[in-house]
């Protein structure tokens, strides 16, 4: 069992930068694998990027390629989103998900993962 606790969003202009935290609680959260979500009104829900347990893999979706790194430090149960040049379209709720087993192919697939949490409010104005 974990929970996740995400932080670090708020209100940006366009071509900023914002580093997303999402926050474990329980023991075995180093073995997780971890993916980012987003949602903007009137959406889907969107895969944005993920990590493996240690970090040695990761993914990422085509538009935010180059300008999003995900990280994670397992000493601190904490899995990272650094996000920079962003634009009006990154707007949105953005959510940490974890799941057992590595996702290679379905790292996208929101139904995959068993944890999710709370979210966290990302605006980027123009």
């Amino acid at each position: 069992q974990v929970q996740l606790v995400e932080s670090g969003g708020g209100l940006v202009q366009a071509g900023g930068s914002l580093r997303l935290s999402c926050a474990a609680s329980g023991r075995t959260f180093s073995s997780y694998f971890v993916g980012w979500f987003r949602q903007a009104p009137g959406k889907e829900r969107e895969a944005v990027a993920a990590i493996t347990w240690n970090g040695a893999l990761t993914h990422y979706t085509d538009s935010v390629q180059g300008r999003f790194i995900v990280s994670r430090d397992n000493t601190k149960s904490t899995v990272y989103l650094q996000m920079n040049s962003l634009g009006p379209e990154d707007t949105a709720v953005y959510y940490c998900a974890a799941a057992t087993i590595y996702l290679r192919t379905a790292w996208g697939v929101p139904g995959r993962y068993g944890y999710w949490g709370q979210g966290t409010q990302v605006t980027v104005s123009s």
